[in-house]
């Protein structure tokens, strides 16, 4: 397997790392703890704070950058052509954009989201004067008032309203009690794990990710062989509104892979089970060699697999590659169903996604060029470009 298919493959003779065995017991724990946490986009320090309390727990060493992302790293056998995973530990959620003579709270979304999927949400409301919780309801919310204009009255975030569990019945009583411009609001998760290994819950995007990618170093730290790299886990916390990975990469990273969610719906060929790997989102295709590698580590180690291509999303990599950052990018998920509302996931593709991730980690880098930020022609890689031999073109399609 190689990097670079074609003529002159810059390949080694290293054969690809065999499975590691990941903890499906404490990548579940993970994520249960991570759902509990509210972390909308700007709003991130306790999740921040949680999840280096879990890398201090597993023997991790990190950093932080000045808002508050991790970058956490296993040392390799050399520093240079470094790897990076990263997923992001921000969710959707609100804020308070207008106070309501009613006492109700008109909202503004923080990031993109459907106000179909935050009507009757329950949430908590963060002032800084404290926490309350409270409701999102459309402005006709009782069919006894409206009778039908409950089901023909719009949708869109201009025809919901926050209603807090508090004594708040005019302006002056949002004022009295602290509640301003700007506040945020986080949307409870709601998660159902189920036997069957389906897991239900709102900010499974991408705190699912974040989970696996905590089984995976889990793993790894158990493993007793060495990275041929240094390898960075990266949490960011602005994905949901398009910073990501902009500002938190190192010069020695080579190559990036986020860890999201897949979008399982008519029209893509995601799936809620093994790994989809991302060939392209709205941003433009994928690093041709890169994807094609951790899809060759996927058939060598015999985790489902399947491709598919995004037209309506972006992740991480996009951010780092629009600030400049000249890395290798793909894009590895997990398939989501309901995207953005009320997701649905499966435990087989987390697992299979962590096994891929680790099986990367350990796997030999192939283009050696990576190793230094610039360098001549020398080494570079080749893309295929002979025609398909005539053997493969009349050889005889298998019975069904």
């Amino acid at each position: 397997m190689s990097d670079a298919p074609g003529k002159k493959p810059q390949t080694t003779d290293t054969p690809e790392p065999p499975r590691i065995s990941i903890d499906s017991d404490y990548l579940l724990e993970r994520l249960a703890a991570l759902l509990e946490i509210p972390s909308p986009t700007g709003y991130t320090d306790a999740v921040v704070r949680h999840v280096c309390g879990e890398l201090d727990a597993l023997g991790v060493e990190y950093d932080l950058t000045r808002r508050g992302a991790i970058r956490a790293r296993l040392r390799g056998e050399q520093e240079a052509g470094a790897r990076a995973i990263v997923s992001h530990l921000d969710t959707l959620g609100a804020q308070v954009r207008a106070l309501k003579p009613n006492g109700r709270l008109g909202l503004a979304p923080i990031g993109t989201w459907s106000a179909r999927f935050a009507e009757g949400a329950r949430v908590t409301l963060f002032t800084e004067r404290g926490s309350y919780r409270g409701t999102i309801l459309p402005l006709k919310a009782s069919g006894h008032t409206f009778n039908d204009e409950i089901d023909t009255q719009p949708v869109g975030w201009d025809h919901v309203e926050l209603r807090i569990d508090a004594r708040a019945f005019t302006l002056d009583d949002l004022h009295a009690l602290g509640i301003d411009i700007g506040d945020t609001v986080a949307i409870d998760p709601q998660p159902e794990f189920i036997d069957s290994g389906f897991i239900v819950s709102r900010h499974l995007d991408d705190k699912a990710g974040v989970a696996l990618m905590l089984a995976a170093l889990k793993a790894l730290r158990a493993d007793d062989r060495p990275l041929p790299v240094d390898t960075y886990f990266l949490f960011t916390i602005a994905e949901e509104v398009g910073h990501g990975a902009a500002s938190i990469l190192l010069p020695d990273i080579a190559s990036l892979v986020a860890v999201d969610n897949g979008t399982t719906a008519p029209g893509q060929n995601s799936s809620e089970f093994g790994v989809t790997i991302a060939m392209a989102d709205q941003s433009g295709p994928f690093d041709y060699h890169l994807t094609r590698k951790l899809a060759a580590l996927c058939k060598a180690l015999d985790i489902h697999m399947q491709k598919d291509v995004f037209r309506y999303y972006r992740s991480d990599s996009a951010s780092a590659i629009e600030a400049g950052a000249d890395v290798r990018t793909a894009l590895v998920t997990f398939g989501v169903d309901a995207s953005h509302g009320y997701e649905r996931i499966h435990l087989h593709a987390l697992t299979s996604l962590a096994e891929l991730l680790g099986a990367y980690a350990l796997s030999p880098v192939e283009i050696l060029r990576d190793l230094k930020a610039a360098g001549s022609l020398k080494g570079f890689t080749r893309q295929p470009d002979e025609p398909v031999p005539l053997e493969v073109l009349t050889e005889a399609p298998e019975e069904p």
